[in-house]
């Protein structure tokens, strides 16, 4: 069953009420203090966030979570009892000039640019560029980290599973009583929407976000029917005649046909299940997608399902198909869609071929690629637990780092190489190769001329001399746009339906051995020759000189 609501733009556009000024770290809250007493009131600061590793052992990742990030910066503001708060938490001596300072702080001031939600993004390569003034940037730290670090991950994870699904084959999150609070199941459920999925069982996702509602029942309602006797009422109207029709002697009726042509006897279905899958049917007759395995799928499941479905039939409605949640979903699906073979070529019901079969059962990636390798029947997988609480990697891992302080470029150096920033102002271009897909992503600094189409441009990896290569590029993508500036939105971000799509159009421009589930080919992020040299001169004269005796 599914059902789904049209709802407004503002609507959509409402902030999660959670995400506000004093969702951060208190050092962030005491670094803006420190940076006030020590009059840096005026500084100007560049701020890159960015991730170092692809999660999931894989070689790309999603990027998702600006929309959100904008509307914070929309509706940045210390509350009366915010700044309460902050003199109750915070030492006795902070000055109250400073919270003078916060209660009149907004986001007029600040400008960000950020690449488009949904892109396929790499290592490095900044997903947002914060500038502005040193001390309400450096606020927003925390909070636009926990916007686009779980958001990202979680849009990664369900574009892995659409990847190993294949196109034909429907996703549906089932994830909510399983996610981390409700705020997870909650963005799971977008996320995983914009990765790919197709529908989710997450009622207030549905009417918040505008996805596809989808849902059957649990085994709790089969359970509750004992006996036959336990119907209070069996009639169904049918759609054009608007006659009353018997579903349940139509049922009992078929139950004895089906038994020859399937070869399960009667008396080892549960009459109990055969009562609450006909009071299922009564209750959503064009909508009848049925647990089956309660209590065994081939000797009692699929012969009351079919009885129910073809008095279904004879009642003017089409039952829709079958879930499955335990067991060999490889063999139960190849025996469902058998039984429903048989009962289609023996009733003369050609759609009863095509019924849909669901399946469940903590299901992971490499369930799906050993159910591929098996040989199933599945149309559909449904997918909780390993989707929502992104079991193979909890974290992304995105980071917030300063790279220029009042138009002088700053580095963070480190034993690990891997953790050293790349410095200054800079600007990021993906560059195609003849055949139409991305070589290179490329880091530039601002003030040097864009690479173009048909030239040779030296590529270079930031810290390994050796490594570097020159690319002549067919065609030329810059990747930032300025989303925020002087206090409003100045680029709409997309509906999350054309996000969705921008997500499979950005994975087409990858080459399958880069997006493959084993070991996958790494994609090149790369430095200009111009900032390869400004980094490893600013490294030299930041880092210190030792000296032996």
């Amino acid at each position: 069953m599914s059902s789904g609501k049209l709802i407004t733009q503002r609507e959509m556009a409402r902030q999660n009420g959670i995400v506000q000024p004093l969702l951060t770290d208190l050092y962030q809250i005491t670094m803006a203090y420190a940076y006030w007493k020590s009059g840096k009131v005026n500084d100007v600061a560049v701020f890159d966030l960015f991730f170092r590793t692809n999660p999931f052992q894989g070689e790309f990742t999603i990027f998702a979570g600006l929309e959100e990030c904008l509307k914070f910066l929309e509706n940045f503001h210390y509350s009366d009892s915010d700044i309460e708060y902050l003199k109750q938490t915070l030492p006795s001596d902070i000055e109250q000039e400073f919270f003078d300072y916060l209660k009149d702080l907004t986001c007029n001031d600040v400008k960000l640019s950020a690449i488009e939600e949904g892109s396929v993004v790499f290592p490095r390569v900044p997903l947002l560029r914060i500038e502005g003034p040193l001390i309400i940037t450096q606020l927003l730290e925390t909070t636009l980290l926990t916007l686009v670090n779980f958001a990202s991950l979680m849009a990664t994870n369900a574009a892995r599973y659409r990847m190993v699904a294949g196109k034909n084959i429907s996703l549906l999150e089932f994830g909510l009583r399983r996610a981390q609070g409700p705020d997870g199941g909650l963005s799971a459920s977008k996320y995983s929407y914009i990765g790919g999925f197709d529908g989710t069982s997450n009622v207030l996702a549905g009417k918040m976000f505008n996805i596809p509602v989808k849902g059957t029942h649990a085994h709790s309602f089969v359970t509750s029917f004992s006996t036959l006797d336990d119907l209070q009422n069996v009639s169904v109207t049918h759609p054009e005649t608007k006659a009353q029709c018997n579903l349940f002697q139509l049922s009992l009726d078929w139950r004895k046909k089906l038994s020859m042509i399937i070869g399960v006897s009667p008396e080892e279905a549960s009459d109990g299940e055969l009562a609450a899958l006909i009071s299922y049917a009564q209750a959503f007759p064009s909508g009848f997608l049925a647990l089956v395995d309660t209590y065994d799928v081939k000797r009692s499941g699929l012969l009351n399902f079919c009885s129910v479905a073809l008095a279904l039939n004879d009642c003017g409605h089409r039952a829709l198909g079958v879930r499955i949640d335990s067991g060999d979903l490889a063999y139960l699906s190849i025996l469902a869609r058998d039984t429903f073979r048989q009962v289609a070529e023996s009733c003369q019901l050609p759609w009863f071929n095509d019924l849909t079969i669901v399946a469940s059962n903590d299901i992971n990636e490499e369930t799906i690629l050993s159910l591929h390798e098996q040989g199933h029947a599945i149309d559909c997988f449904g997918i909780g637990t390993h989707l929502v609480t992104c079991q193979r990697q909890p974290a992304l891992g995105c980071v917030y780092k300063l790279v220029e302080i009042n138009g002088q470029p700053r580095i963070k150096l480190s034993q690990d190489v891997a953790k050293v920033t790349i410095p200054g102002h800079k600007e990021a271009y993906r560059l195609f190769g003849a055949d139409g897909h991305a070589l290179v992503d490329l880091l530039q600094r601002s003030n040097e001329r864009p690479p173009a189409v048909g030239r040779k441009v030296l590529c270079r990896h930031p810290f390994q001399e050796a490594k570097r290569a020159y690319v002549i590029p067919s065609k030329v993508e810059h990747l930032y746009k300025v989303y925020w500036s002087e206090g409003r939105i100045c680029t709409a971000p997309k509906p999350l339906s054309e996000v969705r799509e921008r997500v499979q159009a950005s994975l087409r421009t990858l080459r399958q051995d880069i997006k493959r589930n084993l070991n996958p080919t790494p994609y090149k992020v790369a430095v200009s020759d111009d900032l390869y040299n400004f980094i490893h001169d600013l490294w030299l004269q930041n880092a210190p000189i030792g000296e032996l005796s």
